[in-house]
């Protein structure tokens, strides 16, 4: 009889710093108030204190980082991780029997079908001035998405930023940007077999 117990996947810990910083912040969203997980509540704090310190020392290093910021980002990175990987053993013991519990979590599942399936790639089917310094998006829902991501550049592609991650597609809000700059959006998908999707399409808006 095939065993159909589900395994946390632990492949977030080849994730680049940003990706990571992403992952950790959907984990967070799912987890917190799940009633799936209610001992998980201590740990849902100790992963945003350690995100945040991942975050600033990522900004501190992209300042103009010296060895010494280097350093910090790659402990920072790996306190992160040694705190993931037993949050994702926590969710494990709950959700063995129950894929969709454990999704619920945030973190992805071990796969049983050894065919790697690329996710497909969205598209930005709509961005429009929300209200000043908002724009607001719309994406195609994408199966098997655990978020999405979005980054944005205001200087033809030289310099791109990370708009945020949803774990929705319909409603992506973008905040805090600049009135009478034109900037260029594009999204991608994570989750899946494969981890992230291809970048959609770019599109251009003026932001009021």
């Amino acid at each position: 009889m095939k065993n159909t117990r589900n395994r946390v996947s632990y492949a977030f810990t080849a994730l680049s710093v940003n990706n990571l910083i992403g992952f950790t912040q959907v984990v967070i969203i799912c987890l917190t108030n799940n009633a799936a997980f209610p001992n998980l509540t201590a740990k849902v704090a100790e992963l945003t204190a350690l995100l945040k310190a991942l975050q600033d020392a990522a900004n501190a290093m992209a300042l103009g980082g010296t060895l010494q910021h280097t350093a910090l980002r790659d402990e920072a990175q790996e306190a992160l991780l040694d705190a993931l990987r037993q949050t994702g053993s926590a969710v494990q013991s709950v959700a063995l029997n129950s894929l969709s519990t454990l999704l619920s979590s945030g973190f992805q599942a071990v796969s049983q079908n050894t065919a790697s399936i690329p996710l497909d790639t969205p598209t930005i089917l709509s961005a429009s001035n929300l209200a000043t310094t908002q724009v607001l998006l719309r994406l195609t829902p994408i199966d098997n998405a655990r978020s999405y991501e979005i980054r944005l550049t205001a200087d033809g592609g030289k310099t791109w930023v990370s708009g945020g991650f949803s774990l929705q597609a319909r409603r992506i809000v973008l905040p805090n940007l600049v009135p009478g700059t034109v900037y260029t959006i594009q999204a991608r998908v994570i989750g899946g077999s494969t981890g992230q999707s291809d970048w959609s399409t770019p599109v251009s808006i003026m932001a009021t």
